[in-house]
C-alpha cells in the first residue's frame, strides 16, 4: 500500500514499478489542475478508508466503502462530509484503480441532502458585532466577511494587492472550484482597510499571524464566535453566517439573482436560490393578507 518497489536499470537509474496510492492519486488530481485543499481532502478520506479496512487498495471491496461511510455517518459527521468522503473515493477508485463502486444499479448511494435553512443575522445585529470588537484588525474581518460575501477560506487567502480601491472591489482568486471572481467592497470597509494597512503593514496577505505568514481559519473562526459573544447574540452563528446575511440582505434589496449567484462563487443557481427562502421581503405579501 504504501512501500514502493524499486529496481535498478542499465544506466544505473531507477524505475518506480508501484508506488504509494496516495502519491498517484495526488499527481492526478495536480495534472487536471486541483486545488490543493481539494487534493488535500481526498487523500485524506482515502488514506482513512484504507485505515479503516485494514487493506491495500486493490483488496478493497464495496462493502469496506459502505461500512467506512456507516461508520463517518455513526460519528455523526453531516451530510456534506460523507458527500465529501464520496467524491474523493469515487474519485479515486474510478480513475487511479479502474473500479467502478459507484456507477451501477448496486453501486453505493448518496444519503439525501440536508434541508437545513442557513443561519441568517439581521443589519442591527452585524452592526453591533462591529461595534463590540474593538481590535482594529478584528473589526475589519468582520466588516469584509459580511460586506464582501467571502468564505472564512478566502478571506485568509486575500492578499492586499487584491482590493482595488477605485473601482470598490475585491479578486478572490482561487476560490472553491479553483475560480477566480469579483465582489465588492464598500466604502465604509475600505476606510478601514486604509487604517489597518498603515497600523499593521502587512507585507502580502492581508491579514497575517506569525511570522508574516497569513492567519489560520480557527482564528477568524474564533473571532466572530467572540464578536456574536459580546454582542449577545443568541442565534447559532458562525463566519459562514456572515455570507449567508450578505446574500440574503442583497436579495431583500431587490438584488438580481444572477448577480448574486456571481458575487458569491455559487457554480449552479439552484445553490443560490436557498437564500429566498429567508428573505424577509418575500413575507411582507403575506402580512398584506393578514
Amino acid at each position: 500500500m504504501l512501500a514502493e518497489t524499486i529496481m535498478p536499470t542499465s544506466n544505473n537509474r531507477t524505475t518506480i514499478i508501484s508506488r504509494d496510492p496516495m502519491y498517484n492519486l495526488a499527481q492526478e488530481m495536480r495534472i487536471r489542475n486541483f486545488s490543493p485543499k481539494t487534493i488535500q481532502s481526498y487523500t485524506h478520506y482515502n488514506k482513512e478508508l484504507l485505515r479503516f479496512a485494514s487493506k491495500f487498495s486493490d483488496e478493497t471491496n464495496r462493502q469496506d466503502i459502505k461500512d467506512y461511510l456507516d461508520y463517518l455517518i455513526s460519528c455523526n459527521k453531516s451530510t456534506s462530509t460523507v458527500n465529501l468522503a464520496i467524491n474523493a473515493l469515487k474519485f479515486y477508485y474510478e480513475n487511479i484503480i479502474g473500479r467502478s463502486f459507484f456507477t451501477s444499479k448496486l453501486g453505493i448511494k448518496r444519503p439525501k441532502k440536508e434541508k437545513k435553512l442557513p443561519v441568517v443575522l439581521a443589519k442591527e445585529e452585524i452592526v453591533k458585532m462591529i461595534k463590540v470588537t474593538e481590535n482594529l484588525k478584528h473589526k475589519l474581518m468582520i466588516q469584509i466577511l459580511y460586506s464582501s460575501g467571502l468564505r472564512v477560506s478566502e478571506l485568509v487567502n486575500l492578499k492586499v494587492n487584491d482590493i482595488d480601491f477605485n473601482r470598490k472591489t475585491v479578486i478572490i482568486k482561487g476560490g472553491k472550484g479553483n475560480k477566480d471572481r469579483i465582489s465588492i467592497i464598500p466604502e465604509v470597509a475600505l476606510s478601514n482597510v486604509d487604517k489597518y494597512l498603515l497600523e499593521y503593514n502587512p507585507l502580502d496577505y492581508l491579514f497575517e499571524g506569525c511570522n508574516s505568514r497569513k492567519i489560520n481559519i480557527r482564528s477568524i473562526q474564533k473571532v466572530v464566535k467572540d464578536a456574536c459573544k459580546k454582542a449577545k447574540i443568541i442565534k447559532s452563528a458562525s463566519a459562514h453566517s456572515l455570507r449567508h446575511s450578505f446574500a440574503t440582505h442583497l436579495l431583500e434589496q431587490g438584488v438580481n439573482l444572477r448577480y448574486i449567484q456571481s458575487l458569491l462563487g455559487h457554480a449552479r443557481l439552484e445553490t443560490t436560490q436557498i437564500y429566498t427562502k429567508v428573505a424577509v421581503n418575500n413575507f411582507s405579501e403575506i402580512d398584506d393578507l393578514l
